[in-house]
């Protein structure tokens, strides 16, 4: 049941804000004045921290925040063999209540065959495991498959590797089950795949992305979904798999709008996964109608309607009131909450304070706690 096993009734995306002397760390070492292991060390110490406020409040899924990394997908993405960057960058626009936030990534390129080298964030999940005490579940989140076509389609992707999409797919879910059988084997048994491409695809703005980049907008969810459930076949028994989704999370902004009336079907009937962390934090995530789709003592729905991104608490009374709304499709039991997003996708992190997303963590716990009772 929820209560006992991930996802958790009260349970959160992952990143959480980076504390000031990990920003100084992360300055210090690109200027060259410490050395890789001066910057581990803090970095440590800030998953430590991380560990502590998580458990400290009531939390079961314990992340290390991301805290290591400067982006939530793309440190794991230039792990896999194959992939590098690119000689240029992407230049995306996101949106706020205020205009929109410029930001420019170092553009990949998929210049090989696609392998795994190592179990990325291996060595990394064994630290956050021997951190976590006793009730605690060590959770790692990794970016799901679609995110390495999405971010480029198959401008991105070499011909002389790839002269056919169908061996590029095929050697991707490769790729993610090798990794998945590679972080049980270190005892990870709550893992999550983050995959923004299934909540961008119901806003035909980013369909007609997909139609730009070589892709088929109207039908990309099940290709991905087709791809998530390929990695997952040999999933080791044992390990819980949730996928979140969002609709861009980056210093307070997003990128794309629309309900999830698009990909629901396909999305909750086919996509093999435990567990679904939905942001819901607002109108642009539209209504829960789309949830009729779940199947009945199917994967969990975590609800994410605390926002990550502002820091006004929300009302308990509010809280309950739409998980009420949306226990007309989903079975109360089947439901947990969340926040929407992470609370730092990126390094920058969003526009709160350390206390503001502790308010936030300390008020999942609260309302779970007051609705299920466990």
């Amino acid at each position: 049941m929820p209560g006992t096993n991930p996802p958790f009734r009260a349970d959160h995306v992952g990143s959480l804000l980076r504390p000031p002397e990990l920003l100084r760390a992360r300055a210090d070492h690109q200027a060259g004045r410490i050395d890789a292991a001066a910057l581990r060390a803090v970095e440590d110490q800030a998953i430590r921290d991380g560990v502590a406020l998580q458990q400290g409040l009531g939390l079961h899924g314990i992340t290390d925040g991301e805290m290591r990394r400067g982006s939530w997908h793309m440190d794991f993405l230039y792990q896999i063999g194959g992939v590098g960057h690119s000689d240029h960058r992407l230049h995306i626009e996101f949106k706020n209540e205020a205009g929109t936030v410029a930001f420019s990534p170092t553009a990949h390129r998929v210049s090989g065959k696609l392998k795994l080298d190592k179990t990325i964030f291996g060595d990394d999940f064994a630290f956050l495991k021997s951190a976590v005490e006793q009730g605690g579940t060590a959770k790692l989140t990794i970016p799901s498959p679609s995110m390495l076509h999405y971010r480029g389609g198959r401008a991105a992707i070499d011909e002389a590797a790839y002269p056919d999409m169908e061996p590029f797919w095929h050697d991707l879910a490769e790729v993610y089950a090798e990794e998945i059988a590679g972080l049980h084997a270190l005892g990870c048994t709550y893992l999550q795949l983050d995959d923004t491409s299934l909540a961008y695809l119901n806003d035909p703005a980013q369909r007609a992305y997909v139609d730009s980049i070589g892709g088929d907008g109207a039908h990309q969810h099940l290709i991905n979904i087709r791809l998530i459930n390929q990695a997952l076949a040999k999933r080791p028994a044992g390990m819980t798999v949730c996928t979140h989704m969002c609709r861009g999370n980056f210093r307070s902004s997003w990128m794309a709008s629309g309900g999830y009336d698009h990909v629901a079907e396909a999305l909750f009937g086919e996509l093999k996964v435990d567990g679904f962390f939905l942001e819901y934090d607002d109108d642009r995530s539209g209504g829960f109608a789309p949830l009729r789709f779940v199947p009945k003592d199917g994967p969990r729905v975590v609800l994410g309607l605390v926002t990550s991104k502002r820091p006004a608490l929300e009302a308990k009374d509010e809280l309950k009131r739409r998980i009420d709304e949306a226990a007309r499709y989903v079975p109360l039991d089947q439901l947990c909450l969340s926040p929407q997003c992470g609370f730092s996708s990126t390094v920058d992190g969003n526009a709160l304070t350390l206390e503001e997303e502790t308010a936030k963590l300390r008020l999942v716990v609260e309302t779970a706690r007051e609705v299920w009772g466990d």
